[in-house]
């Protein structure tokens, strides 16, 4: 009776990571509004995520901020140079749907949105890598492209659920409540066992951390 009540252990252990997964992505979303920022913030859900909603721990709330606050200037760094990436890729994409015609449109859209794979896989690595190590901007940038490049069946599936979780949630607003936090759960199913090759140390820095 007593482990009913336990509330590290059986429902109250599932009811506090679903609370921890809406109120972090509530977190995220309104951190993303001014939208130079939405970088560190995914930087920090992706923290939060791994170390505290995943193995259960207490403090995800703190921490989401404090590593918010800690990547605010790479962050947002970086962010801009994504947005700007992202205007000259939308103004790409205007120039082939008016010059394709016909079935040559059609093949010059299939290889513009093979070529969009690679900078939607370093956008996916991008922050994540920040939430979970100290960078610069540059070398940010260059250690997504070489992780995107290096293993790429876990970018190509990554790009797509991040896609899909889109879709699910723009039409409508109540996914947006729970599915940012949820789909950087699953997300960091694949990025971590990566980055637990390039980093051996990376677990124990984890638990020394959720001990702070």
């Amino acid at each position: 009776m007593g482990s009913f009540f336990n509330p590290e252990k059986g429902i109250w252990a599932w009811l506090s990571t679903a609370v921890d997964i809406v109120g972090l992505s509530i977190a995220w979303l309104f951190l993303c509004l001014p939208l130079v920022t939405a970088g560190p913030a995914t930087a920090a859900l992706y923290h939060a995520v791994v170390l505290y909603v995943r193995p259960r721990e207490q403090g995800a709330f703190k921490d989401f901020f404090r590593s918010f606050r800690r990547n605010l200037r790479v962050g947002t760094a970086a962010t801009l140079v994504c947005l700007a990436a992202g205007a000259a890729l939308a103004w790409g994409y205007t120039v082939v749907r008016q010059n394709g015609r016909a079935g040559a449109g059609v093949v010059m859209l299939g290889v513009y949105y093979t070529i969009l794979t690679l900078p939607a896989g370093v956008l996916c690595w991008l922050f994540p890598l920040l939430g979970r190590f100290e960078y610069r901007v540059g070398p940010l940038f260059a250690a997504a492209l070489q992780l995107t490049l290096r293993h790429l069946p876990t970018t190509v599936v990554v790009v797509l659920l991040t896609a899909e979780t889109a879709a699910f949630c723009i039409p409508n607003w109540w996914p947006a409540l729970f599915m940012p936090a949820l789909a950087m759960l699953l997300v960091s199913l694949f990025f971590e066992r990566i980055f637990q090759r390039y980093v051996p140390e990376l677990r124990e820095e984890d638990e020394e951390e959720c001990e702070e």
